[in-house]
């Protein structure tokens, strides 16, 4: 099935490749419109939760937590679209949070498990990049920001090599070459 499709894997792999490009020439642009996206997902994720949740109240006994949920990730969702600078903001913070309290509980554990396992001091060295990682999402957000585009970035355009080589690699297996499989040009 690849082999008959291997433009396919072509096409999505020049797709991906253009994206990490233009997403590392413009990055700024590419957090706005990430941030946009993720308003969207919050905002349709709430209203299904909401739908989910009326309709499902006779037979779902816990159908106000899912009420709650809906109408969060719909508040959430707006928000986003009111406010994109300060929601990216907020969701910056979020993860440097979670790396500072994650960080702080792998210390903790590599501690607590000196005695019981060899190799602990690489728990406490996890703890300590991830604390380290959380302070500076906390101190420098703006770089926290850009270098997680660039991050993307750089996956995708990998990502798109990737296919674009398996995508000339199968069509060597398909019957014929592949050749004729391939779209007629416009």
């Amino acid at each position: 099935m690849l082999a008959k499709y291997w433009w396919a894997l072509v096409l999505r792999g020049v797709a991906a490749i253009a994206f990490g490009v233009l997403a590392f020439l413009w990055p700024a642009a590419t957090l706005e419109v990430l941030i946009l996206f993720f308003g969207a997902y919050m905002l349709v994720d709430g209203v299904f939760a909401l739908i989910a949740a009326i309709g499902g109240r006779a037979h779902t006994p816990h159908w106000g937590l899912l009420l709650v949920e809906g109408l969060l990730g719909i508040a959430i969702g707006i928000f986003t679209f009111l406010a994109p600078v300060v929601a990216g903001f907020a969701l910056l913070m979020y993860i440097a949070a979670w790396a500072l309290v994650t960080g702080v509980l792998e210390v903790v554990a590599a501690i607590r498990l000196r005695r019981e396992i060899a190799g602990e001091l690489w728990l406490g060295l996890a703890g300590v990049l991830s604390i380290g990682f959380g302070v500076l999402l906390m101190v420098f957000p703006l770089a926290g920001a850009l270098s997680i585009v660039w991050l993307l970035s750089v996956y995708a355009v990998a990502f798109g090599i990737v296919l674009v080589l398996l995508g000339f690699r199968v069509r060597g297996m398909a019957p014929g070459g592949g050749a004729a499989d391939a779209p007629a040009p416009a």
